[in-house]
């Protein structure tokens, strides 16, 4: 039998507040926004380890959480929905870094004995290899992306990312083997 979530009156509150926003309470938008924003912040370090990066990643989830909460349908938790706009922010900053470091010239290239915060993380960060095997699996078989990243990243539980994808719970625990063994092997090559 699932396991299934206890609701505190804390995520009662934040469920609250989402459908408030959603339907256009301004007042809601913004406790909403502040409310969020320290476990916006803790999930995009998971995926870009250097603060600076990680605080950018969140100031793009948030700001696309005011933009497109009215995507939210309200059939998962908001937390569920949030935690795909968060991996998706943070994966696209990352890449937008890497695009920057390839296109203009860092502090550290013009002066090598200097290291250059804005790139530190996508030359040398702890998780910069997972985050350009995510990248080649998406290229590769991108059905597979999405549940794996909610499983091991957000750490979500089986249920709620089958719920939030429209999936059998079954195809869901399929993808993510098939997406950790993808990632596995790009990450045993490198």
């Amino acid at each position: 039998m699932p396991k299934r979530r206890v609701a505190s009156n804390v995520d009662e509150e934040l469920e609250d507040l989402a459908r408030r926003a959603k339907d256009g309470d301004e007042t809601a938008m913004d406790e909403l926004l502040r409310r969020i924003q320290p476990e916006v912040l803790r999930r995009c370090s998971r995926f870009l380890p250097y603060r600076q990066d990680a605080e950018e990643a969140c100031q793009d989830a948030l700001l696309r959480v005011a933009r497109k909460i009215g995507s939210f349908k309200g059939d998962s938790l908001f937390t569920t929905w949030l935690y795909t706009v968060v991996s998706n922010s943070a994966r696209q900053t990352y890449r937008s870094m890497k695009r920057r470091s390839a296109e203009y010239p860092t502090e550290a290239e013009r002066m090598p004995n200097q290291s250059d915060p804005r790139t530190t993380s996508v030359i040398a960060g702890s998780r910069i290899d997972l985050l350009e095997a995510l990248d080649q699996l998406e290229k590769d078989r991108p059905n597979l992306v999405a549940p794996l990243v909610l499983r091991d990243l957000c750490q979500m539980d089986y249920n709620e990312i089958a719920s939030e994808l429209n999936l059998a719970l079954g195809t869901v625990k399929s993808r993510i083997h098939q997406g950790r063994k993808h990632v596995r092997k790009s990450l045993t090559v490198s």
